[in-house]
């Protein structure tokens, strides 16, 4: 799995450059780039566990990375991914009015959708693009992506410290957890699918 694969330019990564080596990986990771932060933050946590990182410290570095990826994401949706689907949608089943629904959606619903995806895999790390699409205001999504991201990021960090030198058992059990997520997202999409035709 992909986690597996990058973990050992990960832990290389941080253990080079320290706090900024995970303030810039979690951004990637929040600007939908293939990091994982199921490797970055248990790694970090493990250095704390090694008196390397001070765990309070590491976890407010995370969530800061978390929501500048946001940031980034928002602007893709914003500035890309709107005319984008106003000009192409039709060769995905979307139009104007899809649009429209999705700037209504997150006016609504936008402040809980942003806070507690931001505590599930897969779902935390694109959450940020359809946010730009509909138009979501970027203070709130700055404030609620990193609200949501401090606890994912201390809990990641956390299982790292208390797991110490096995922090890496850790990346198994999250690439079973990103399938099921995955297979979850799906079933939801082509229910909806079904419900519009």
């Amino acid at each position: 799995m992909i986690a597996e694969f990058l973990s050992g330019y990960i832990t290389q990564f941080i253990s080079s450059i320290g706090y900024l080596g995970v303030f810039i990986l979690m951004t990637l990771e929040s600007a939908a780039l293939p990091v994982p932060s199921e490797v970055v933050m248990p790694f970090s946590g493990y250095l704390s566990y090694l008196g390397v990182f001070n765990l309070g410290l590491i976890t407010i570095v995370g969530a800061a990375g978390c929501m500048a990826g946001s940031v980034i994401s928002y602007y893709v949706g914003l500035k890309g991914g709107r005319p984008f689907l106003e000009k192409y949608g039709k060769y995905f089943f979307m139009n104007h009015k899809h649009v429209e629904l999705a700037e209504i959606w997150f006016n609504k619903y936008g402040d809980k959708a942003v806070f507690f995806s931001r505590l599930f895999p897969v779902v935390r790390t694109f959450i940020s693009l359809p946010a730009g699409i509909g138009k979501y205001s970027l203070k709130k999504l700055t404030l609620y992506s990193f609200l949501g991201s401090l606890p994912w990021c201390f809990g990641l960090a956390y299982i790292g410290f208390r797991l110490g030198p096995y922090w890496t058992n850790i990346i198994t059990f999250f690439n079973g957890l990103d399938i099921v997520i995955v297979v979850i997202i799906f079933m939801i999409g082509l229910y909806f699918w079904k419900f519009k035709k």
